[in-house]
């Protein structure tokens, strides 16, 4: 399957500003997308190098190709960001994490990160790893569903729903469990601001990559491969990821925290891209 990865690069002019890039510096994109954000960083200044990450070989197959022009300034590696290992005294000027799930992974209906057509329970990041949305939705006991759902999804009706999913599974595909979902709740819910199957998604999501795990183990040492001044941000698109960020740039020691108060996007880019309405970015210093 030949998808195009778009990555259109959310808070891309206050996250490359805060970056502060330098002429021959080296930089580190954790979640290297469709290469939106590192195409930028390797523009801001001349000699620059980066090495880019990704879970999704998709994403690193396109960063490949719209990072061609850049040759051997650019390297990649694949798997989760957290487990990733620079040499001992390897440091970089900037390190960059864009958090969530890409358009073009939500686009493609196969991969199962979405509600809205019918794909496999899959929602796996990395098709390397066993664990699928549809083992947890299928095999799962009724109160640890609802646990998934309320703390990863902050879903009120998670016992209703993980009630529903016991009583009609086993489920095939996303669009199965998506209406199962949507005809469990009150019609309030159903016609609501957003869809009643949205933070169930999330949660299926987040539970699958373990995500939230992989983002304070991966706050835990990112600071360590920073040069002194060297700057981190990271862009969220949920409360509790940013809530890690906020939190863990804080409790730090090795950093300094330079953005005061949380950067949003301005209403002219929410326009342009409305994925940006939820962006969060944070940013410190290396002491």
């Amino acid at each position: 399957m030949t998808v195009q990865f778009h990555h259109v690069p959310v808070l891309a002019e206050p996250t490359i500003a805060g970056l502060e890039i330098v002429a021959g510096g080296i930089y580190l994109d954790c979640t290297v997308g469709g290469g939106g954000h590192s195409d930028l960083i390797l523009q801001a200044a001349a000699d620059v190098r980066l090495v880019g990450i990704d879970r999704d070989e998709m994403a690193i197959a396109a960063a490949r190709a719209n990072l061609q022009d850049y040759a051997d300034r650019v390297s990649f590696w694949r798997g989760n960001f957290c487990e990733y290992k620079p040499a001992p005294d390897f440091k970089f000027d900037g390190i960059l994490a864009d958090l969530g799930v890409s358009s073009t992974q939500f686009d493609v209906a196969e991969r199962g990160f979405s509600f809205r057509e019918a794909g496999d329970l899959d929602m796996r990041m990395d098709n390397r790893q066993t664990l699928t949305a549809a083992e947890i939705i299928n095999h799962y006991q009724e109160k640890e569903l609802a646990d998934i759902f309320f703390t990863l999804g902050e879903e009120r009706l998670s016992r209703r729903i993980a009630r529903q999913i016991i009583e009609k599974r086993p489920f095939k595909t996303t669009l199965e469990l998506a209406n199962a979902i949507t005809a469990c709740v009150p019609a309030t819910y159903r016609h609501g601001r957003i869809h009643p199957a949205t933070r169930t998604f999330q949660a299926l999501r987040i539970a699958v990559n373990r995500e939230l795990e992989s983002l304070e183990k991966w706050l835990a040492v990112a600071p360590n491969w920073l040069k002194i001044g060297g700057k981190i941000a990271v862009i969220t698109f949920h409360s509790l990821e940013d809530r890690i960020v906020k939190h863990t740039f804080r409790a730090d020691d090795r950093l300094q925290v330079i953005t005061k108060k949380v950067i949003i996007a301005t209403d002219e880019e929410i326009r342009a891209n409305p994925r940006s309405r939820s962006a969060k970015l944070r940013i410190a210093q290396k002491k």
